[in-house]
């Protein structure tokens, strides 16, 4: 049995070495899903209940000690108070695509695939202008945490793409 280390084993334990990494992303993506699906359950749960979502959105409001008068906060009244079905039948729409994609993504992340890397990279990227507008507009340590993690992810799966295809360069020399 020989000892010597060939290219193609450098690159399966660089390739392994990723694991870890993108299975904990792969982790979050599919919690992001399932996030997107209780949401979307319970709009469905609410809408069988012929419920007043500017009422619903007044309670949660209240719950999270959030004061009424808050500028946010009646953005959130009243767009809630604008659901009409149509509007909830777009929402669900947009939740069962959304969870899709993530339940997608975390499996090609967890199966290593390249595909869920550049999928995870281009996603990751599509929301880093909308967090910096948020971040401009009403800057606090949430939008900090969320555009930090985004980028965070975004770099650390560009880094596994290009270790990788550097790795696969190696391997064709």
């Amino acid at each position: 049995m020989s000892t010597i280390a060939t290219p193609h084993d450098r690159t399966l334990r660089r390739v392994h070495s990723h694991r870890a990494g993108l299975r904990t992303v792969a982790f979050v993506e599919a919690g992001k899903g399932v996030l997107a699906l209780l949401v979307a359950l319970a709009f469905i749960h609410m809408i069988h209940r012929d419920v007043d979502f500017g009422d619903v959105a007044e309670r949660v409001l209240r719950y999270l000690h959030i004061g009424l008068h808050h500028r946010l906060a009646q953005q959130f009244l009243n767009a809630a108070g604008k659901l009409s079905d149509a509007h909830i039948a777009t929402v669900l729409g947009v939740a069962m695509a959304y969870a899709t994609l993530r339940f997608a993504e975390g499996y090609g992340l967890w199966k290593q695939r390249a595909w869920a890397e550049w999928l995870a990279i281009i996603s990751g990227c599509i929301y880093i202008p909308f967090e910096l507008e948020r971040l401009i507009r009403h800057p606090n340590a949430i939008h900090w945490v969320i555009l930090t993690i985004n980028v965070l992810v975004v770099l650390y799966i560009a880094w596994v793409r290009w270790d990788e295809i550097k790795a696969a360069h190696a391997v064709e020399r």
